[in-house]
């Protein structure tokens, strides 16, 4: 199934349609997709037939709920047209010959008892779900996309759209994902307790993934993709829905949700980026700011965590000074950097080190933050450059500040950025 899912926002809010039924639609889609997928494939063990029924389920749905009206239970009647469509194929393949070798349930029976209710799914058939899509056998790429096809019901058309590539593109990565879960015989069941925790990270690595590409692109007209990062915030959601004592996913929820708390302060009315310093604070969605602080004080993260869930954990921190300060001036700057070298302790990266040479200068003065910066290279990135030169004009070194600014435009591939260090190199000439 194509993109045969449109009428709402990839960042989790219905959209107005044209009648009620299709509002209907679009939320049962949005609410319960990946329930209905991890029902169907519990008992069917087919993935290909499970995708392509609930797609036509949902498009029998589109046609007649504006007539017949919306059925008291949408959910148990998708799964049911589903379900019809399913055993219709596998009938017809028997009929021809054509059993699929990996065909676990009879025609007439399933192997598990099947709830009429797909709102009382056991929480491990989804949990199986989103496991089977970040299986390490996956590339993360393909993992994130088949993250949000399968288990948030993304179309393929708006995946494709969210990772700014053409939707034959995606629909081939997509399948080329769903191939390799056949031939690598990626099992539908959730690790033992041994092996969750560290399942359940390569997840919180996908969702992420994901999340980094909403809010850095590194080319094209976007200065952020709201979009892609709420999907990814949604997915980390639901599963951190599932495994609420998780300390990993709690720590990058709360992370996830303090960084998207600000997206409709990071531009303007005209889409061109806004600096932290120069954000209105009013529009920062302070009940995400309040939800990530009751997180980061709960008790999964009260113990001793996992490397990984330290560094979303200390991440989140510096986000949490950002997001407490009643202005630019009552930023903590000290405590920034102090976490900034825990951090870098836990998960050193040079983007790291570049961010805490920011906090550095913030804390102590643009040459203080020009000699931590030394020795940092990001290959092929414009950031480095444009961090130097902002930090060269603020010691008044305004011939080298140029230079940086130079190297820095050439490097800058997103446009918002550029147009942004353009103007700052503009505004160094005019003195």
């Amino acid at each position: 199934m194509t993109g045969r899912i449109e009428g709402r926002p990839a960042d989790g809010g219905p959209t107005a349609a044209a009648h009620p039924a299709d509002a209907a639609v679009a939320r049962v889609v949005r609410e319960e997709w990946g329930r209905l997928v991890a029902l169907l494939l519990a008992r069917f063990r087919r993935l290909d037939l499970v995708e392509d029924a609930l797609g036509d389920a949902v498009e029998a749905a589109a046609r007649t709920w504006p007539h017949d009206g919306v059925p008291d239970n949408p959910a148990g009647w998708l799964h049911r047209a589903a379900q019809r469509r399913v055993l219709d194929r596998l009938r017809s393949e028997t009929m021809a010959g054509r059993r699929h070798q990996l065909l676990a349930t009879d025609l007439d029976r399933s192997h598990r008892p099947t709830m009429a209710d797909p709102g009382d799914l056991v929480e491990d058939d989804l949990l199986r779900l989103v496991l089977l899509c970040t299986h390490p056998a996956l590339a993360p790429e393909a993992a994130a996309a088949l993250t949000l096809r399968l288990v948030l019901g993304v179309s393929t058309h708006d995946v494709a759209r969210l990772f700014l590539v053409p939707e034959t593109t995606m629909a081939a990565r997509i399948t080329r994902a769903k191939k390799k879960v056949v031939t690598a015989g990626i099992p539908f069941t959730v690790p033992d307790a041994s092996t969750l925790p560290e399942r359940l990270s390569g997840v919180a690595v996908t969702a992420y993934l994901a999340f980094t590409a909403g809010y850095a692109p590194g080319s094209g007209p976007d200065l952020v993709r709201v979009e892609l990062a709420g999907e990814a915030l949604r997915l980390t959601r639901t599963v951190h829905g599932l495994r609420p004592q998780d300390p990993t996913l709690t720590a990058l929820l709360a992370l996830m949700l303090l960084q998207h708390s600000r997206r409709d302060a990071r531009t303007d009315a005209d889409g061109a980026l806004v600096l932290l310093p120069d954000q209105d604070r009013a529009r920062w969605h302070h009940d995400e700011i309040d939800e990530a602080t009751a997180l980061l004080a709960s008790a999964p993260l009260q113990e001793p965590v996992p490397r990984q869930a330290a560094a979303y954990l200390l991440q989140a921190f510096i986000a949490r000074e950002h997001a407490l300060a009643a202005d630019p001036g009552a930023t903590r700057w000290d405590r920034v950097v102090t976490y900034y070298d825990r951090l870098l302790e836990v998960d050193p990266s040079p983007a790291a080190s570049l961010a805490r040479a920011v906090a550095v200068a913030e804390a102590d003065g643009p040459r203080a933050g020009l000699a931590a910066l030394q020795g940092i290279e990001l290959p092929g990135s414009h950031r480095p450059a444009a961090v130097r030169a902002q930090l060269l004009a603020r010691a008044g070194e305004h011939d080298s500040a140029r230079a940086a600014f130079d190297e820095a435009i050439v490097l800058c591939h997103n446009d918002p950025e550029r147009d942004h260090l353009l103007s700052r190199r503009a505004a160094l000439d005019r003195g």
